[in-house]
């Protein structure tokens, strides 16, 4: 049971959870983004979450994107991250 939720973001096939402390949890499909573990050290102080249909993008407090899920569809944000 999840607790202290902020916000919920879904891809087609997972959801993504914001909670109290600015931490993120992700569940479902894992090629949906169901598992954020690659990232899970960059998920902290999370303001936003936004989904694709197969991704999700995290805005953190400082204004950073962290990204994951379905790379070809905007999982894998390395390409821009330094703009």
């Amino acid at each position: 049971q999840l607790r202290n939720v902020q916000q919920v973001q879904a891809t087609d096939h997972a959801f993504a959870a914001i909670l109290a402390d600015g931490s993120v949890v992700a569940w479902g499909d894992v090629e949906d983004g169901g598992d954020c573990s690659a990232v899970q050290d960059q998920l902290w102080n999370v303001h936003h979450i936004q989904a694709t249909h197969a991704a999700f993008a995290a805005i953190l407090a400082d204004g950073s994107v962290v990204a994951w899920g379905d790379p070809y569809h905007g999982g894998d944000c390395s390409a821009v991250q330094d703009r």
